[in-house]
């Protein structure tokens, strides 16, 4: 029989590109030099799209694959695949939630953490022969014992409240509606809300048109220039001018980001700041779980190309 033919968006690591290459028939498009010409020439034989969270699959992807069944996303978000052309087509949509949740969590506290204690700016201070020649280092803020929200108590939302309860924070959340697996904090509707009652500001939630800038200016300063926000989510959830904005006018304390508009071609703003923490988009970036992300991308195109349920469907 012959193997189904898959379009693949962007590299994985050699321990997943090589299983993928065995069980398909992988055109590899982000090695195309004409990506439009490979799109002509193979998209009708295209049963399957393997892409990754933040590259996804456009409409126009899609409609040159007029075959396609299955898209599979290497990654939790999969709000760059076009649903709503899925949904015309009846395209069936895979994610990998579940096995990145305690990573992702795990970089959300290191970040908030790391800055708080400013721990980057400390170690250059040892390393440049600051702590010799000027003494101790600046103090910085604490953390245990303070006000934390969470915005989006999903799966990985809930991962961060469980590991800030280990620092005898007050915890605060906002989502569509209260969670019956969180009487122990505090539900706050609004995010202007909750964000006036943090010290720190964690934004985990799904990305969505519904979501797109849910943390704006009014959000932004409502957690003030003592305020932290940390965003382990994905970039559309926040307004990045108003962040830009309240961050060089003091309007914020400082901000903890693994996510960027454009990214990795952030804004160059970012790069003259010293209140903000700059991280790759790599909150999954364990071996651990990356080969545990690839292995259910395989599980989901190999469910379906066996007419089994899929392990872990977005449509």
């Amino acid at each position: 029989m012959d193997k189904p033919s898959i379009l693949q968006i962007g590299p994985y690591p050699q321990w997943d590109q090589e299983p993928l290459d065995a069980a398909f028939q992988v055109h590899r498009y982000f090695e195309a030099d004409d990506k439009a010409k490979l799109l002509a020439d193979v998209g009708s034989s295209i049963r399957a799209i393997a892409t990754r969270g933040e590259l996804g699959a456009n409409r126009a992807m899609i409609e040159a694959c007029p075959n396609l069944e299955v898209i599979s996303v290497y990654g939790v978000g999969f709000d760059a695949v076009d649903l709503q052309a899925c949904r015309e087509r009846g395209i069936r949509v895979t994610n990998t939630p579940d096995v990145l949740t305690n990573d992702v969590a795990d970089l959300g506290i290191a970040m908030m953490l790391c800055l708080s204690r400013g721990m980057i700016g400390a170690e250059t201070w040892v390393r440049d022969g600051s702590w010799a020649q000027k003494g101790l280092y600046p103090l910085k803020r604490r953390v245990w014992g303070r006000h934390a929200g969470v915005l989006g108590l999903g799966r990985i939302g809930f991962e961060v409240a469980k590991r800030l309860k280990g620092f005898d924070m007050q915890i605060a959340y906002s989502d569509v509606e209260a969670k019956p697996y969180a009487s122990d904090m505090t539900f706050v509707a609004d995010p202007v809300e909750l964000a006036k009652q943090s010290d720190f500001l964690f934004v985990t939630l799904a990305a969505s048109a519904a979501t797109r800038h849910i943390v704006g200016r009014k959000v932004i300063e409502a957690l003030g220039p003592e305020g932290m926000l940390i965003n382990i989510s994905r970039a559309s959830n926040i307004d990045e001018e108003a962040l830009l904005d309240a961050l060089e006018a003091g309007k914020l304390g400082s901000a903890a980001l693994d996510v960027f508009e454009g990214e990795p071609k952030l804004n160059p703003r970012f790069l003259a700041l010293n209140n903000v923490l700059l991280q790759p988009h790599h909150s999954s970036g364990t071996v651990e779980t990356r080969k545990a992300m690839g292995q259910l991308v395989r599980d989901n195109l190999a469910a379906h190309f066996a007419g089994q349920a899929l392990p872990t469907p977005v449509l």
